[in-house]
């Protein structure tokens, strides 16, 4: 039997609860006790995941019981009721781990929808395009998370769809059409899984529970783990919230936002805004946003209680912050937020500025700093002249800085096995999904045709330390054949391109790099790492070249010699002058 409170409303946590609660659950708490205007729910713990699997992947009894009685609370605090006709209650349900997996897990949205209940909705509302068009991405993604149909079937026929109707956007579609589209979907449905699309929203809710559960031990999962020393015992909490609606017409929307620019570390609000849309279509890349600013003009009171929302936050967390939220007929909802990924060079300048502006010390300045991270810093860059010589044949967006060049591929399994032969690749993708991670892992460089800044190919990217260039629309994509057309000239598998991902620049050709050097925040950090560390740093040098280049990176001594390579490298030596 389960022992102790394993369901906590938002109201009952806080930030210090994160073991407990997952990063999520802990911060969506925390920002509920500030009083910032968040969705309520509750949080079914990383323990109950735990017990999930220790159970045999089910959710015993007692657990149940605690994520019903939650229910009922949230119900009264809502004053929506599950499967009601009259004021029914729609919830999302998302992944938490205590460590930022960005897009390794699973979400579901609009959860607590069936025939009628949608019907209620599109009368209730004057909005039926809003009430079907929740209906079909619910049916889609329940289908996909909870029982692993596969997104691909559902993705063809909203295509085959817009094709139809004559279309190049989702939000061109009709309350018509889209209701034919969850007809369409619940069809699917049935001819993969044997059986209707379940029906009630309790069902619904418990599938949906176990999905994300079972998302833990999902492949990409377990790669992001292992790449990020996250221990598989920690399991992942879930969050149940009421959902905040940002595709219920033009005064809706929603969006990604960091304080700071998360590629550079510049101080200033960075982020995407899609207007009549759910937060799945900014992070997943289907539709290219706009940037944040323009939310200003659309939202400017939203926009202005966002600002003071971002102040209140960073200065809370003494971090950057990366939030996640709903605007809703102009009233502004927050959905998520957490310290932010971000590349190297910004780690850097936002731990100095954080300094500076008073907020942290020294010491946690170079606590703030993933080492692993740095070896990014310390890889090649463009040559600067070759660099000014070149001519970019397209620009996009710079998601993640660094120089990349290699030979085009179109699939994860491609990048994977063209590296393991000592290709280098870059990984060019109508948009990345977290499925592809291993080969974004085995690339040098990924090239996007769709989605933005905020995109699960950009984030992931970034976190990385992987060059990244998204949302080149100039892009002609034909996967199937394996090439792709982009400034009159066709490219095929295996062709060489470079990519620039401070600039966003796409070149065609490989151009040459030089070692890069320790200065700037750089140097500053490392500086402030000599005045608080008490280990002194050697290195592993066998020839004089070694020597010098890590005297120049800061090591005061040798402390490993391989005098079978200095003689191998002096033979080496006689035979070219020979």
């Amino acid at each position: 039997m389960t022992n102790g409170k394993m369901v906590y409303m938002f109201t009952e946590g806080n930030a210090t609860m994160r073991n407990l609660l997952g990063g999520k659950g802990a911060n969506l708490a925390e920002m509920t006790n500030l009083g910032l205007p968040v969705p309520q729910g509750f949080t079914v713990t990383t323990e109950a995941c735990t017990q999930y699997y220790e159970d045999g992947r089910q959710i015993n009894d007692e657990i149940m019981g605690q994520i019903m009685e939650a229910i009922d609370k949230m119900e009264g605090i809502t004053g929506k009721k599950f499967g009601d006709k009259k004021n029914p209650l729609l919830v999302s349900v998302r992944s938490g781990a205590r460590a930022s997996m960005p897009g390794m897990m699973d979400t579901i949205l609009n959860l607590g929808l069936n025939e009628e209940v949608v019907e209620t909705l599109a009368e209730a509302s004057g909005n039926p395009r809003w009430a079907w068009d929740c209906y079909r991405r619910f049916i889609q993604m329940f289908s996909d998370v909870v029982m692993e149909v596969g997104k691909k079937y559902f993705e063809e026929l909203i295509d085959k769809m817009k094709a139809d109707r004559g279309v190049k956007q989702d939000v061109e579609l009709t309350a018509e059409d889209l209701k034919e589209l969850a007809n369409q979907f619940k069809a699917e449905y049935k001819e993969k899984i044997g059986s209707d699309f379940p029906s009630d929203p309790k069902e619904q809710l418990m599938e949906a529970v176990k999905a994300v559960f079972r998302s833990w031990d999902n492949p990409r999962a377990n790669v992001y783990r292992r790449d990020n020393d996250i221990p598989y015992s920690w399991g992942t909490a879930v969050n149940v919230q009421m959902m905040a609606f940002g595709n219920m017409g033009d005064d809706c929307g929603t969006g990604v936002a960091f304080t700071r620019d998360p590629a550079t570390g510049e101080n200033g609000l960075f982020g995407e805004f899609l207007t009549n849309a759910q937060g799945e279509d900014v992070v997943a890349g289907v539709r290219t946003p706009m940037h944040i600013s323009e939310m200003e003009q659309k939202f400017p009171e939203a926009f202005t209680q966002f600002k003071e929302v971002c102040n209140t936050l960073e200065t809370h967390y003494r971090d950057m912050q990366d939030m996640e939220f709903t605007v809703e007929h102009g009233k502004l909802y927050m959905l998520q937020t957490r310290n932010g990924k971000r590349t190297a060079q910004a780690a850097l300048k936002i731990a100095c500025d954080l300094v500076d502006e008073g907020m942290r010390t020294e010491e946690e300045a170079v606590a703030m700093i993933d080492p692993r991270n740095l070896d990014t810093l310390l890889h090649p860059q463009f040559d600067a002249a070759a660099l000014k010589a070149a001519t970019p044949m397209a620009k996009a967006l710079g998601a993640s800085p660094g120089a990349a060049c290699g030979k085009v591929v179109f699939t994860a399994d491609d990048a994977v096995e063209w590296a393991a032969r000592g290709e280098k690749v870059i990984l060019v993708r109508l948009e990345t999904s977290p499925e592809d991670i291993t080969g974004m892992k085995s690339a040098q460089g990924i090239l996007t045709v769709r989605g933005g800044m905020t995109s699960h190919a950009a984030v992931v990217a970034r976190g990385m330390g992987t060059c990244c260039v998204s949302g080149c629309g100039d892009i002609t994509m034909d996967e199937a054949n394996k090439k792709f057309t982009l400034g009159g000239k066709e490219f095929h598998e295996g062709d060489a391109i470079s990519l620039d991902g401070s600039t966003g620049a796409i070149y065609d050709g490989i151009i040459p790099t030089v070692d890069a050097t320790i200065a700037g925040e750089f140097g500053r950090i490392m500086g402030w790492a000599d005045k608080y560390r008490t280990m002194k740093v050697r290195t592993n040098a066998d020839t004089p070249a070694d020597a010098k280049k890590a005297r120049e990176l800061g090591a005061e001594g040798i402390g490993l010699c391989r005098t079978e390579h200095m003689s191998s490298k002096a033979t080496e030596s006689m035979h070219s002058v020979r």
